[in-house]
């Protein structure tokens, strides 16, 4: 897809909701499809809207933007956690998740933490690995008869 309009990330909103459960939603049903079945798509990308609006507030979030054009969204929790870092499925590979990373470590070696940590799909570990984040291990999350493999992954700020 080409661009024309300069990629930039801002501080969620409130108003941004409905736009970062679409991304959400689209990133897991196009996207990490490749490395999950039906079932595990179907799982992961169910969202409780009251919920979220709850969650990103209740943490940083930032918003990477093509123009006015949400494109991807992040999050950091106090203790170091990047809990969610998703890119709308036409906008892969372009450094909208870079930025986004980029705006995350930010935060944190202004907050003094010692080190970023994630749990990484299948379909996220290389863009981690590629930018210094090291694997702890895999492991299975969700509910019985629902599970997904992911990693623990690390990146060490100072």
């Amino acid at each position: 897809m080409r661009r024309t309009a300069p990629l930039s990330v801002r501080a969620y909103r409130p108003t941004d909701l409905d736009c970062v459960i679409a991304i959400f939603v689209g990133a897991i049903r196009e996207v990490a499809a490749r490395d999950y079945d039906a079932a595990q798509i179907e799982g992961w990308a169910e969202v409780d809207r009251q919920r979220w609006a709850v969650r990103r507030l209740s943490r940083p979030t930032w918003i990477a933007l093509f123009g006015q054009k949400p494109v991807g969204f992040s999050d950091l929790e106090p203790d170091g956690h990047l809990d969610m870092m998703f890119v709308h499925p036409d906008h892969q590979g372009v450094g909208v998740a870079s930025a986004l990373l980029a705006a995350v470590e930010a935060a944190a070696g202004a907050q003094g933490l010692p080190r970023i940590f994630t749990e990484a799909s299948i379909t996220a570990k290389p863009f981690f690995a590629r930018r210094g984040f090291s694997v702890l291990g895999p492991q299975l999350v969700g509910a019985p008869g629902l599970q997904l493999m992911n990693f623990r992954m690390e990146k060490r700020l100072v």
